[in-house]
This record gives structure tokens, sequence and C-alpha cells, in this order.
């Protein structure tokens, strides 16, 4: 019986596993040194919050994969020797497989920074990571002071995380506005503001020169490298993005770049070898989206498409429009389509903002034709097949914006907002045609 082994029990590993099963009775195995089950990466922060228990993140019952016939092996894959199929693994134990999947996630970076081993500094973005908070900040007595290095949407969950403790944050942002890479610079600026009114110390314009020691091997404090100037604080979160988790596959003859090469099948350069989720790098691009992408959803969708494949049904990798979603501590936030932090020649954005400084929207759209090509939305909740079925449709911008009630989902008796955003759009358009 062919046996399928996949390295990585996330949402991308654990999706194929299930999805070859459904398909076939092939022998599948399912590896990883992290936790024994799956469970639920973007609900760790609410472990830490008080809302559910880590029990309550793992989708199936224990029970779920003997029933299923998938096995697991809690192990960490040192190398893998793509001659003889061979997985040899830290603690001396091997194993050999007929087609290997690799789903090994992100890592959270490190650039050398002085200090940045020390006991107290962390990622947020494994099962160890909650431990390891766990036990540095459970409180405000413990920590008096955390930093958190790095202005993405793992930095602004931490601090929310912390904030929820009453334990004092330090948030160092490289960049003079937060996430400004990614959003346009109202938004951006809305969610400085919005930081600061969670009393979080913000501090744009500030990158990590070191983290100092005290004498027992612990962090102390981080140097600002701008200003020199020290921060004392018992925990340090790098949160400054990730990459794919791949190092062990160094030197086997897999193609490497950013992430594992792959193809639009998720085929690698080496037969019966694949790549999925975060750690997979396409080689050709697909329409704008990144090479390397690291969210929830594309990885799911990676193991569906590879299960295929592999049960002989070759299936490319489609991932459709670009959409993401993401909390801003009670900001709830929505992308779909592509509005870009600077427009290009040919784009225009339409931002309307609420008084109230916490519910925006901001809409991208070509000059010339007027297509509708993406829209972010801060504080409205949107229905994704909406704007799904509009991209797919080349929607233009002032249809779009007249029928804006229908992607609404809201809840009951919630203040609606379409007709303040088509009046702003109308004295926009009013205005820039004079």
């Amino acid at each position: 019986m062919e046996h399928i082994v996949i390295i990585g029990n996330g949402i991308s590993g654990v999706t194929a596993a299930r999805h070859i099963r459904k398909l076939s009775d092939k022998q599948i195995t399912l590896i990883s040194a992290e936790s024994d089950y799956f469970f639920s990466r973007t609900a760790l922060m609410y472990v830490y919050m008080g809302h559910m228990t880590f029990e309550h993140t793992q989708p199936y019952e224990h029970w779920f994969w003997k029933k299923n016939n998938i096995t697991l092996k809690k192990g960490y894959v040192k190398s893998v020797d793509v001659n003889s199929k061979t997985l040899h693994f830290s603690n001396g134990d091997l194993m050999t497989y007929d087609k290997l999947i690799i789903a090994t996630g992100s890592k959270p970076n490190k650039f050398g920074w002085p200090g940045q081993d020390l006991k107290g500094v962390m990622g947020m973005y494994h099962k160890q990571d909650l431990e390891s908070l766990e036990n540095y900040a459970p409180d405000n007595k413990v920590c008096k002071r955390a930093v958190i290095v790095g202005g993405g949407l793992i930095g602004i969950e931490l601090a929310e995380m912390l904030h929820s403790r009453n334990i004092p944050v330090s948030f160092l942002v490289r960049e003079s506005s937060f996430w400004n890479g990614v959003l346009p610079e109202g938004e951006s600026a809305m969610i400085n503001r919005h930081i600061r009114n969670h009393h979080i110390d913000l501090r744009l314009r500030s990158s990590l020169k070191a983290i100092k020691a005290d004498r027992n091997g612990k962090v102390k404090s981080v140097i600002i490298e701008e200003t020199g100037e020290e921060i004392f604080c018992d925990l340090v979160g790098l949160t400054a993005g990730v990459s794919p988790n791949i190092d062990f596959i160094k030197g086997s003859g897999i193609e490497t770049h950013r992430g594992v090469k792959v193809n639009r099948f998720l085929e690698t350069n080496i037969p019966d070898i694949y790549a999925i989720g975060d750690c997979a790098e396409q080689r050709e691009a697909i329409g704008l989206r990144r090479p390397v992408e690291a969210v929830w959803y594309t990885g799911r969708l990676m193991g569906e498409t590879v299960a295929h494949t592999i049960c002989g049904h070759p299936k490319p990798y489609q991932p459709g429009h670009w959409f993401n979603s993401a909390k801003f501590f009670d900001i709830e936030y929505q992308t779909y389509g592509w509005v870009f932090a600077n427009p290009g020649e040919h784009e225009a954005h339409f931002h309307w903002k609420h008084e109230d400084d916490t519910i925006c929207i901001t809409m991208s759209y070509d000059k010339l034709s007027r297509k509708f090509l993406g829209i972010n939305t801060f504080g409205i909740r949107m229905r994704h097949e909406v704007f799904d079925q509009w991209l797919t449709e080349n929607r233009d911008v002032d249809y779009v914006i007249q029928n804006l009630n229908e992607a609404n989902f809201d809840p009951e008796f919630y203040t609606r907002f379409e007709k303040d955003i088509l009046h702003a759009y109308h004295s926009q358009q009013q205005i820039e045609s004079l």
C-alpha cells in the first residue's frame, strides 16, 4: 500500500490528510514536533485571554485520527534523503515514504539581534510560544512591562493579549505608521490612534538594536536603534514577520529559495515530493499574489488541491481573488481584491471614515475604466461571496457603491452607513470633475 507521509500537522497538512483519506485507502502518516493533535493556530491568543482552553482549539476529537486510519507521529524531522525516500528524525528514528508532503509552516523572523535568544524572548506563532508567555507574563506583577518588536498582525495580537492582563506594553514599529506597507495612509493613521487609545506605548520609527540580559540570562531591557534609549522590560515579543520553516531540507536536493519551490500542482523539483501552505513558494506568479502566502485559507486550499493530485486526479492550485481578515483590538478588518497602500498610476482610492474614528472603508478602482479593484473595510462586516462575485464580474466602482448594502452582514440593529458612504462618494466625484 502506498505510504503518504506529511510533515506538519497544521491546517495545510491536516487538510491534505483528510482529503487523501476521502479519496483513497492509502497509508497516511502525519508528523509534528509541535503538538500531539491539530489545533487552530489563530485561536492561541484567545486561550491566553481566557476566552477558551487549549482543548477548545482542537477541531477533532482524539479518536478521529484512529477512526480515519491516519497515523500520528510526534517527532522532529532532521533531514530528508530523497534518494532512499527516508526521513531522519532528531532522536535517530527513520521513516520511509512513497510520497512526501512538506507542510511545515512558518517560523518567526530573527535578524541577528544581540540577545534574541535570551530567556523571556519569544515569537507568538507556536504552542510553545503560548506556554512561554504564560511562564514569563502570567500577570503584571511578574511582568512589569513587555516590549513588542514588529508592527504586523501578530504584533498587534500580542499587544491585545498582554493588554488583557493589564501588562504595560511598548510597541516598536520601524515604519512611520503602523502597517503602512499594506494599509493606505488614512487607515494606518486611524489604527495608530486606536492602538494608543488602548494605552499601548506605540513607538513609530523605532527599531530594535539589542536585547540586554540580567545576571540570570533573562531579558532585562531593550535598546532602541535610533535614539539609544533603554526600555526596561521582563518580556520581548519578536513579531517582525515570519518566514518558511524549511531549514531541515537544506542540502537535500529539494529546490528552495525563500520557501520550497513548487509548480501550480504543488510539485517540487523532486518526483513524489510536494510542498503546501506557508512553506511553499510558487515558481510562477498567480496574478498579483505573493509567491509565499502565510494565510490560513490558502493553506487549506493547497491541502485539498494536493490530495487530488496524489490520488491520481491532477488539479492545479487556483486561489481565486485575494481576501483576508484580521482584528485590531476591537476593530474588525476585511479586505477583498487589491487595495494597495500606494495606488499605481492608473488606480484611484475612495476613502470614507466615520466621525467616531473606528469605522472606515477604502475602495480601489481603475481611473480610466472605473473597474472595481478591491475594498478594505474597518468596523463594517461585509460578505465575502458578494465581493468575490463582483470581482469576477468585473463590476465598476459606481455599481459597487450603489449596491453596497447587498454586501453588508452586520447583525440586526447595527447602524448602517451605506447612505453616508454614497453621499461622500458623490461629493468626491463632483470635486474631481471640477
